[in-house]
C-alpha cells in the first residue's frame, strides 16, 4: 500500500473530548472518526487492524468447532416479550416501530434471536451439540457513551451460542469457549486475565470476563497470591470472616437514645459519636422490582448491587426514593434504622458478627447506640452482600490478595435454560422426552480489543501495535524523494516485502523526514524501514522496531528478506 495513495488523516492534537489514550490515538492516527455520540466511521487503518482481530477469531472460533452465521440486527418484539426481556433490558434497548406500527429493536444482543432459530430447527439430542456464532454491528444505547470505541452506542461484537443436551454437555462446550477465547487474545499480542464475573442482564449461572491488563482499565479486578482465584470487582466473593461467641453475646449493652440533629453521613455520625465505621450499621432502604427492602451492611463497607440482585434472583436494584424511605421508616433519609420496619430485612454475613453497634433511630435526628442483632431486631436472609476490600483474604485459599485494573474485551456466560425454557427451545433426548436445550453465550467485543491493545501499548509518540493486529506490519520510509537512488531502493525493497506477503506501508509521500517518522510512531507500525542517501552510500538501510529505542542497520541487497525474518521473529515471539 502506498500512503500518498490512501487515506490516513492524521492530526498532531486530539480533540478535547477524547478522554482515554485510545480513543485519542484513534483519533490522531485516523482510524476512527466519531458521527455522533457513542458511534464511529472506522477509517480504513482502523479497519485494517479490526479485520485482523476478526481473522483471528474465526480461526479459532472454526478450530473450536463453531459455525459463522449471520443473523438480523433488527428483531420483533414479540422474541423479547417471549423472554421477559423487552420490559427488563432497560433503556440501552433501542426500540421502534416501523410502518405497521409493529414494535422492533436494534439487537443489542442476540439471544433471543438464535434461540428462535434454534428452537424450529432443532428437535432431537442426536443434533447437538452445536456452537453458532456472528460477527455483527450491535447498538446499546448507552446513557454516557465515552471513551471512543471502549464505550460506544454501535459496536462490532462477536457473538456465540452453544446448544447441549446436558450439563456435561455444556461444561464441554463452555470450556472450549475458555481455551478458545485464550488462544484469540493470547494471538492478538496481549496481556489478559480470565475472571470470574457477575452475568448482569444477559442471566445464566456462571460467567468469566477476559480481562487486558491496563493501568487505564476501567474495571477493577481482584487476584490472588496464593492460588488461581480471580474476579471483577462485582463478583469477587466475601467469606463470612466472623461469627459471634457466646461469651461475647453476654456482653450486650442496654440500646440508647444519642441526639444527632442534621448528622446523616457515616463519616458525619461516626466523628460525631466517636465511634469507627466498622462499629455503625447502615440501613439502606432499596427498591427491588416491586418490593421495598431494607439492606444492612457495615459502616465501613459498600453494598454490592449485583450481589444482592442475585441472593434475592431480581430483575432490577436501586436505591428507593426519599419519599418511599419517609414511608417506610417514618424519618427523613439519613436516619433509617432496622427496628420496626415492616418490610424484608437482608443483611451482609458481617452483621452477623457485631454487637453493641450503632443505627439509624428511625425518627429525625436521632441515632441509636448499643443495638444487637435477634434482640433489638431479626434479619430476614442474610448472604455475601458486599464489595471485596485490600483487607479482606482470598474466599477459595484465604491468602492476600491484590487489586489490579483491567479492560473487559470478553464474556462467556452459562446460560442454562433461561431462554431455551422462555422461548420453549425443546428437544427429544434418547428416551423420547421433551426436556430444554441447555445454551451458552460467548462474546467478544471486537473495536474495543484494537482499543484495549492501544490501551496496553502506547508511548508519548503513539501507538506499540502487537504485531498480529497492526494496520501494516512494515513501513517503508525513503527520506529524499528528489533523490533517484533513494526512491529506487525503497520501491526494491517494498516490492520485494510485497512478494515475500508482508504487510507493507510505502510511504511515498514528499514530506519532511520528521513527518514520517512521528506518523509511523504515530500509527504503531512494528518495523520502521528508513532508506536515505547516506545509507544508501554505505549500502545498508535502516531499521527501527516500534517496540524498542534502539535501531540496526542491514545490507541493502538483502534487506528485503532480513526484515521478512525480523517480522516472522516477532510473530514468533507473540
Amino acid at each position: 500500500m502506498r500512503y500518498s495513495s490512501y487515506f490516513i488523516p492524521t492530526h498532531k492534537e486530539a480533540p478535547s473530548d477524547a478522554e482515554v489514550v485510545s480513543h485519542q490515538l484513534m483519533l490522531r492516527a485516523g482510524m476512527i472518526r466519531k458521527l455522533t455520540s457513542g458511534i464511529y466511521t472506522y477509517l480504513p487503518v482502523g479497519l485494517r487492524s479490526i479485520r485482523k482481530v476478526e481473522n483471528i477469531i474465526r480461526e479459532e472460533m472454526n478450530r473450536a468447532g463453531a459455525i459463522e452465521i449471520l443473523m438480523p440486527a433488527v428483531q420483533p418484539a414479540e422474541l423479547w416479550q417471549e423472554s421477559g426481556r423487552w420490559e427488563h433490558y432497560g433503556r440501552e434497548l433501542l426500540r421502534f416501530k416501523d410502518r405497521h406500527d409493529r414494535d422492533a429493536c436494534f439487537g443489542p444482543t442476540h439471544e433471543e434471536v438464535i434461540t428462535d432459530l434454534v428452537r424450529k430447527e432443532i428437535h432431537s439430542y442426536k443434533q447437538m451439540p452445536i456452537n453458532l456464532y456472528q460477527i455483527q454491528t450491535k447498538f446499546r444505547d448507552e446513557i454516557r457513551p465515552r471513551f471512543g470505541l471502549m464505550r460506544g452506542r454501535e459496536f462490532i461484537m462477536k457473538d456465540a451460542y452453544s446448544f447441549d443436551p446436558d450439563e456435561e454437555g455444556a461444561n464441554r462446550s463452555y470450556e472450549a469457549m475458555y481455551e478458545a477465547y485464550s488462544r484469540i487474545f493470547h494471538r492478538c499480542g496481549l496481556r489478559f486475565r480470565a475472571v470470574e464475573a457477575d452475568t448482569g442482564t444477559i442471566g445464566g449461572s456462571y460467567s468469566h470476563e477476559f480481562m487486558v491488563l491496563a493501568e487505564t482499565g476501567e474495571d477493577q479486578i481482584i487476584n490472588c497470591t496464593g492460588c488461581n482465584y480471580a474476579a471483577n470487582l462485582e463478583r469477587a466473593e466475601v467469606n463470612p470472616d466472623y461469627t459471634q461467641t457466646e461469651s461475647e453475646a453476654k456482653g450486650l449493652r442496654p440500646m440508647a437514645e444519642a441526639d444527632t440533629p442534621g448528622i446523616k453521613t457515616v463519616e458525619d455520625v461516626t466523628a460525631f459519636l466517636s465511634i469507627s465505621p466498622a462499629h455503625l450499621i447502615k440501613t439502606l432502604i432499596l427498591a427491588v422490582d416491586d418490593e421495598n427492602v431494607a439492606v444492612l451492611v457495615r459502616g465501613d463497607h459498600e453494598l454490592n448491587a449485583s450481589k444482592l440482585k442475585n441472593l434475592l434472583g431480581a430483575q432490577a436494584v436501586e436505591l428507593a426514593s426519599e419519599r418511599v424511605v419517609e414511608e417506610t421508616t417514618a424519618a427523613p433519609m439519613g436516619f433509617a434504622g432496622p427496628m420496626g420496619l415492616n418490610v424484608r430485612i437482608v443483611a451482609d454475613h458481617a452483621v452477623k458478627g457485631m454487637r453493641n453497634f450503632v443505627t439509624g433511630g428511625n425518627r429525625k435526628d436521632l441515632h441509636l447506640r448499643n443495638v444487637n442483632l435477634n434482640r433489638d431486631f431479626n434479619v430476614d436472609l442474610f448472604g455475601d452482600l458486599r464489595m471485596i476490600t485490600p483487607y479482606d483474604c482470598c474466599p477459595r485459599c484465604g491468602k492476600e490478595i491484590e487489586f489490579g485494573k483491567g479492560i473487559e474485551v470478553g464474556h462467556i456466560f452459562k446460560l442454562g435454560t433461561k431462554y431455551s425454557q422462555a422461548l420453549k427451545a425443546v428437544f427429544l433426548n434418547h428416551e423420547g422426552k421433551e426436556e430444554p436445550i441447555i445454551m451458552g453465550c460467548y462474546g467478544i467485543g471486537v473495536g474495543r480489543t484494537v482499543a484495549a491493545a492501544i490501551e496496553q501499548n502506547h508511548d508519548k509518540n503513539g501507538i506499540i501495535f502487537p504485531i498480529p493486529i497492526a494496520p501494516f506490519e512494515v513501513t517503508v520510509l525513503p527520506l529524499q524523494m528528489h533523490d533517484t537512488k533513494v526512491v529506487e531502493t525503497a520501491e526494491r525493497i517494498y516490492a520485494g516485502l510485497l512478494e515475500y506477503r508482508v504487510d507493507t506501508l510505502l510511504d511515498d509521500r514528499d514530506e519532511r523526514a520528521g513527518v514520517k517518522f512521528n506518523d509511523a510512531d504515530l500509527l504503531g507500525i512494528p518495523v520502521r524501514v528508513t532508506v536515505g542517501a547516506k545509507g544508501i552510500q554505505s549500502g545498508q538501510v535502516e531499521i527501527k522496531l516500534r517496540s524498542e529505542t534502539e535501531s540496526f542497520f542491514v545490507p541493502v541487497n538483502n534487506a528485503a528478506s532480513s526484515i521478512k525474518e525480523k517480522v516472522k521473529a516477532l510473530h514468533d515471539s507473540i
